[in-house]
């Protein structure tokens, strides 16, 4: 049993770095995407939606009534939120400023905890995990980050 359970770690213990910062960046990404996508309207393109600036009337209701963020008029952060939601994924999977994104989602998920849904931590953590690990380790080399970083990483 116990070489069992070394042969296991050892094959695990094989997996890049690079492939599990990838797949966090996937997995956050597609849960921001997902709700952006379910804020606006306008044109489709690969079956997913591209005017961002095109909020739908329900966007707004939610932030007015559902969301009711105490210091933010309710069209300011439709459009915030939204906004956020929808680019900062992107950014995420290119790996683009992938710690400045993650950052970003980080604070959403936290407003969102402690202003919006405080019963929801056992979503939200789900969030948190890999926002961390990005926040940490960065995109890997697997990145737009890795191309445009490259050569200041070198030159430290």
């Amino acid at each position: 049993m116990k070489k069992l359970v070394m042969a296991i770690d050892n094959l695990l213990a094989k997996i890049p770095q690079d492939v599990l910062l990838l797949v966090a960046r996937i997995a956050i990404a597609s849960v921001f995407w997902r709700s952006a996508q379910t804020k606006i309207s306008g044109w489709e393109f690969l079956g997913q939606k591209w005017q961002f600036f095109n909020l739908n009337s329900s966007t707004f209701s939610l932030f007015e009534y559902e969301y009711d963020l105490p210091l933010l008029p309710p069209d300011i952060a439709a459009y915030l939120g939204t906004f956020a939601e929808f680019f900062l994924p992107l950014a995420i999977i290119l790996g683009l400023f992938t710690r400045l994104s993650a950052l970003g989602l980080f604070v959403m998920t936290a407003t969102i905890q402690f202003l919006v849904y405080p019963d929801a931590w056992p979503t939200h953590i789900l969030w948190l995990v890999p926002l961390v690990v990005l926040l940490k380790y960065g995109a890997g080399t697997l990145s737009m980050d890795s191309l445009l970083f490259k050569k200041n990483r070198n030159e430290l």
